[in-house]
């Protein structure tokens, strides 16, 4: 635009004065780039001083001193000026409206209309930010169980659940796994409290370690509550806690957050979804749950409140993915009782392995027992439990004359007794266990036996499950299990389950949560087919925050997150070098090289012996056990020689030798401690 200013035509008669000589034409600056609506100031300013420009030669004309050549030369100068100046204006004109358009187009529509605000993109963050919602999942993503979750909003924390999980094959001699809660500690003056969905140890089992650093107020149900206690019981040096019982239907406050809980189906009674409603709109966690329409308690999942909260608007919600991936609908827990009731007709002993949680189950199996004539006694420290707490509770009513101890079971005919016990995964302390390799004290099982495993192996424990079966069946006893009749359901929701929660919460943000990596891909999947858009269904991961404001969501930062394994009374006390040491004494063995010097002499006094341990079979191996010994005698010799005074330094000496020598006529690595006791 600059360059056509530039360019027009200039008019002579403007540079010719009539009185004077011919003045050079002044160089003019170029345009400035920064500017696109300049041109119209100028095309003003050229318009009149092309037709102030053309006034000499009309002077010039009416005196007569020109020819008439110079007359059409003026007239021509006056019709190219005004020409110019008209070319000039239109130019102006074309620059003002282009000028105009960029304008409108680059303005902020939010200065004019806020409801035209657009999205914010995903990953951007706005210069004034307000405080954002923080969804920051501390377990229960990528793996089963460990469940924990925290919703935080400027200066208040809620955290829901406080599970732990079984450790795997790899974690030797760990007990079980807890979370990582090191950003709780860190923040806790922001903590308002726990609110725990159900009484399943993966929601509840890291509660007595957590409360060691944490000092807040439980939220939960009855049964909950109740089981709660039971478990902080065999835990000292924890300060009294603080559990608020509240029942389905109850809403508090929590800080800026109020809670609400839902009543849901589950394999134990009191299960509650959470609906959590924070300043930027409510987010529903649905906890374990399934859709039973004949529940045993006849207390069916409150679907209508579910939809009241869709239609009202959730922000966001966060499913349960175990089931994920199996179509359908969940079978109902009254299905278990008719099946279990076709096998109590038999003349045999009845022995029934299920979760301990399961109260619905129990009173089922004794309801049945009962109608058959059989006497019923418990077997398990946990299954003991749980009677005791259910009963006092209500949740489990005994017929009269039906519960005997399991210490007068051999006063009764076999075919009169049911024994209720834990063991349904396979845990090698369990009472389930213990029978199938008669380490129990008080039941011997045989071929008088037909056992009930009423229970599906939990993913992980597969190969323990299946290993105590073989026993069993080996004893003689016949045993049903899964797989063979229909003595199980699931407490977890199914395809049609999770689609129809979705249907009602229509939430605007999608978060699948308690499971493994597939578990949550696919139930992420049926949150497209229910409507939410893909753009805001999130796979979280430990630790991974997501940040939510009035627009957008989107993961920024990763705050410390993992497992914390717990070894008898040490809690993080085992870490990877830990493990690897076990793995190692695990697999190669260890030998311990013992010897006693006076090391200013030099001298060898004792020794040396050498000790194994998950190396090789002593008795048969007395050649490479003298070798060892002369190696560990050269070893000590070779450090005399060499001035070493260093126990330290002998022993590196001693157990390098020896690992070279082993590894030369072995190929094994095993652990080597060598032991020197200087006189």
């Amino acid at each position: 635009m600059a360059e056509q200013n530039n360019n027009r035509p200039k008019a002579p008669a403007s540079q010719t004065d009539a009185k004077g000589p011919r003045q050079p034409a002044r160089r003019r600056k170029p345009a400035s780039k920064q500017s696109e609506v300049r041109p119209a100031a100028t095309a003003q300013q050229q318009a009149p001083k092309a037709q102030k420009a053309a006034a000499p030669a009309e002077a010039a004309d009416r005196g007569g001193q020109r020819r008439r050549a110079g007359k059409k030369q003026g007239l021509a100068a006056l019709t190219a000026a005004q020409k110019a100046a008209q070319a000039v204006a239109s130019v102006a004109s074309t620059a003002m409206t282009q000028a105009a358009k960029v304008a409108a187009e680059t303005a902020d529509p939010r200065q004019e209309n806020p409801a035209l605000r657009p999205r914010k993109a995903k990953g951007q963050k706005g210069k004034n930010d307000g405080p954002r919602l923080r969804v920051i999942p501390l377990g229960g993503l990528n793996e089963i169980g460990k469940n924990m979750t925290v919703l935080e909003y400027g200066d208040d924390i809620v955290v829901v659940d406080c599970g732990m999980t079984f450790p795997d094959d790899e974690l030797l001699g760990v007990d079980l796994v807890i979370p990582d809660i090191t950003y709780l500690i860190k923040n806790a003056h922001k903590v308002r409290g726990i609110v725990i969905t159900h009484a399943h140890e993966d929601h509840i089992g890291a509660i007595p370690y957590v409360l060691r650093e944490l000092n807040v107020p439980i939220y939960c149900t009855a049964l909950t509550g109740g089981l709660i206690r039971l478990r902080l019981e065999e835990h000292r040096n924890i300060k009294k806690p603080k559990i608020q019982v509240r029942k389905a239907g109850d809403k508090f406050k929590l800080g800026v957050f109020e809670v609400e809980m839902i009543h849901v189906n589950h394999s134990v009674p009191d299960a509650c979804a959470i609906a959590i409603k924070t300043p930027l709109g409510v987010v529903i966690m649905t906890g374990d749950f399934k859709i039973d329409t004949t529940p045993i308690d006849g207390k069916m999942i409150d679907l209508e409140r579910f939809g009241q909260l869709g239609r009202q608007g959730v922000l966001m919600l966060m499913c349960d993915s175990t089931n994920a991936e199996r179509p359908g609908i969940a079978m109902s827990e009254r299905r278990v009782g008719e099946s279990m009731a076709q096998h109590f007709k038999t003349d045999k002993r009845i022995i029934v392995a299920t979760f301990a949680s399961n109260v619905h189950r129990i009173q089922q199996i004794i309801n049945i027992a009962h109608q058959a004539g059989r006497k019923v006694a418990v077997s398990g420290r946990s299954m003991d439990n749980i009677l005791r707490v259910g009963t006092e509770l209500g949740y489990i009513t005994t017929p009269p004359n039906t519960m005997v101890e399991l210490n007068d079971i051999k006063k009764y005919p076999a075919g009169k007794l049911v024994v209720i016990t834990t063991g349904s995964q396979g845990e090698t302390m369990s009472a389930l266990y213990r029978m199938a390799f008669s380490g129990h004290r008080q039941v011997d099982v045989g071929p008088g036996d037909k056992i009930l495993i009423a229970a599906s192996p939990i993913p992980g424990n597969e190969k323990s499950v299946y290993s105590m079966i073989n026993e069993l069946f080996r004893r003689g006893a016949e045993v049903v299990y899964e797989k063979l009749a229909d003595i199980h359901v699931s407490g977890h929701a199914c395809q049609e389950e999770i689609k129809m929660i979705l249907s009602l919460t229509k939430p605007k943000y999608y978060m699948p949560v308690h499971g493994e990596f597939r578990h949550l891909m696919v139930n992420a999947g049926l949150g497209r087919v229910c409507g939410v858009a893909p753009e805001n269904i999130f796979i979280g991961d430990l630790g991974k925050v997501l940040e939510i404001d009035e627009n957008s969501a989107e993961f920024t930062e990763a705050v410390p997150a993992g497992r914390v394994l717990v070894d008898g009374y040490g809690v993080g006390e085992v870490g990877n070098a830990v493990l690897k040491e076990r793995r190692h004494l695990g697999e190669d063995g260890v030998i311990a090289a013992v010897a006693a010097v006076d090391v200013q002499n030099g001298t060898i006094l004792s020794g040396p012996e050498i000790f194994t341990r998950g190396f090789i079979f002593v008795r048969e191996a007395e050649e490479l056990m003298e070798e060892m010994r002369e190696v560990t005698r050269q070893a000590l010799e070779s450090c005399f020689d060499r001035k070493m005074t260093s126990r330290h330094n002998i022993r590196e000496y001693v157990a390098a030798r020896l690992s070279d020598h082993l590894r030369r006529k072995t190929k094994r690595d095993p652990v080597i401690v060598p032991v020197i006791i200087e006189t």
